[in-house]
Parts: C-alpha cells; sequence; structure tokens
C-alpha cells in the first residue's frame, strides 16, 4: 500500500478489525519512511448478479423480487415468517453457488417452485399458477395432479 502522505511503497500493517458495517476490514497502517499513520478499508468486491428475464432483458438480481413472490404465495397460509426467510436464503445459496454472472430468472424460479412444494403445496400451486401462467383450468388441473401425486 503506497502512503498517502510521501508516495512511499513501504507500509505496514499495525492494527485490523472488522468496520462498523461488518462487511469490510479497517486497517490501520503506518509509513516505514515518514512515519505517518493512515487508515484503509479492505472490502470483497463482488460482481452484480444479472438476471435474463423471460423477454432476454436483463437487469441486476433483486433478493425483495424473491421474497415478494413467495409472500404472496403464503399469503394467509400457516407459514411462519422464518419458513419464508429461510426458503428465500435456501434458495440464494443456489443461486450464488452456481458462481455464474447471468441467470435466467426460470432457473430461479424452478428452485423457488422445488422449495415451495416441500413447504406448502398451495403456496406451490399459487406460485407456480403465476409463474407458469396457466391458459386455462386443464393446466392448472395438470399442475394440481402433479402435487397429488
Amino acid at each position: 500500500m503506497k502512503c498517502p502522505f510521501c508516495g512511499h511503497e513501504n507500509t505496514r500493517v499495525i492494527d485490523s478489525r472488522p468496520a462498523d458495517d461488518g462487511s469490510s476490514i479497517r486497517r490501520r497502517r503506518i509509513c516505514d519512511e515518514c512515519d505517518k499513520r493512515f487508515t484503509t478499508y479492505e472490502k470483497v468486491e463482488t460482481i452484480p448478479l444479472i438476471i435474463i428475464k423471460k423477454d432476454n432483458n436483463r437487469e441486476a438480481y433483486d433478493r425483495t423480487k424473491i421474497e415478494a413472490g413467495v409472500l404472496r404465495a403464503c399469503h394467509k397460509r400457516p407459514i411462519s415468517a422464518d419458513q419464508i426467510s429461510n426458503l428465500v436464503e435456501a434458495v440464494e445459496v443456489e443461486i450464488f453457488s452456481r458462481e455464474e454472472k447471468e441467470i435466467a430468472s426460470s432457473v430461479i424460479g424452478e428452485l423457488i417452485m422445488d422449495k415451495l412444494k416441500d413447504l406448502d403445496a398451495v403456496a406451490y400451486v399459487r406460485f407456480s399458477s403465476v409463474y407458469r401462467e396457466f391458459k386455462d383450468v386443464n393446466t392448472f388441473m395438470d399442475e394440481l395432479k402433479k402435487v397429488l401425486e
């Protein structure tokens, strides 16, 4: 790290601790040349995840969209806020563990449906009816038959 005062290349870290926000590390440094002290912050650089929508438009990943969809599907169901939060967290872990820069919204939808199927059948059918855009009663009934099997 270059000294901001004299520009010398050799500086030493004399103290490290998590910063107030918890997402970065605060480092106190001292310059070997001019003995002046300064502070740096080290933060992990993240590349934003891009979602490829059904119409091939791209947008930045937004966790709140997943939460909103799951909340709508679970409305007036005996599902706790913790269960919803855990489901969203599990979906997010699977998304980011793929280590891809872009992911199709259809993949995310399928992940959510897999998790909802195990959590609550009614919430699963609600979500899938909106997600899969059922055109008539027959496609809706086909999905219900899959749940009942």
